[in-house]
């Protein structure tokens, strides 16, 4: 019949599909002696969402081997709460502020181009490319793809709990502590190079006639020499910019 553990989970854990109504502790069967990550992410939560695991009220980390009759209680990352030294399996490593989102999340990666993120997006990005990316290059994978997350060599994700862009963005800033760390406009929406003022004259031949009559300030991607200016288009990504912001500040 195997053998049997009590695992609870707390917090914004609860919010993954495999634990949606059910008790906050469940009973785990299983043979052998896997270890505890195996564990948590067969009920269904990805690893780069735990913080911190406490078996029978002690610490662990993600190796520990589970043994019959474990209590083993499962906390997110919650920049609100403070652990003692060596519980937070996520404190040595913390996230970057860079990241690489799965196909389904053009929008989303847009809008964190737009306030100055380093954000990896192609639209036939398969989930292999994305693991290769993110452990390579060091980013946060943002998904809504509960199993692209546990892909071993990911050490940190998020699972967006929104289908909406704009409340996934606001997810992403308050789950990352990103407030403080906008640059809006310094990359560039369509590719993610970086942005520099450059002389009208150098861009002339890539303006519309009636730009070049009404606009003298001008700035280029470094990369794809996409053009730039402060027309209807930058103010209407003012205009979403301090919608975030308001939406940031309401949420705190």
């Amino acid at each position: 019949m195997g053998a049997t553990a009590t695992f609870e989970f707390l917090g914004s854990l609860n919010d993954f599909p495999a634990l949606s109504g059910r008790d906050s502790k469940l009973l785990y069967r299983f043979t052998g002696t896997p270890a505890v990550k195996d564990a948590i992410e067969a009920i269904g939560v990805p690893h780069p969402e735990v913080n911190v695991i406490m078996l029978n009220g002690l610490p662990v980390d993600f190796s520990q081997p589970l043994q019959a009759g474990d209590k083993v209680a499962v906390y997110p990352a919650d920049a609100n709460r403070e652990w003692p030294e060596g519980f937070s399996l996520q404190a040595n490593h913390p996230a970057p502020d860079q990241f690489v989102l799965d196909v389904h999340l053009g929008k989303l990666a847009r809008a964190l181009r737009m306030l100055g993120f380093d954000t990896c997006y192609e639209n036939d990005y398969s989930d292999k490319a994305i693991a290769h990316v993110a452990a390579t290059e060091e980013r946060v994978v943002l998904t809504r793809d509960v199993g692209l997350l546990k892909h071993k060599s990911i050490r940190w994700g998020y699972w967006l709990r929104s289908q909406h862009p704009d409340e996934q963005l606001a997810e992403v800033i308050l789950h990352f502590n990103l407030k403080g760390k906008l640059h809006p406009f310094t990359r560039c929406l369509a590719c993610n190079g970086s942005i520099a003022e450059v002389p009208k004259d150098s861009v002339i031949a890539q303006l519309p006639p009636k730009t070049k009559l009404y606009f003298n300030e001008f700035y280029q991607c470094e990369s794809c020499k996409r053009v730039y200016w402060k027309g209807s288009h930058y103010e209407r990504m003012q205009q979403f910019i301090q919608q975030q912001a308001q939406s940031l500040k309401s949420a705190e």
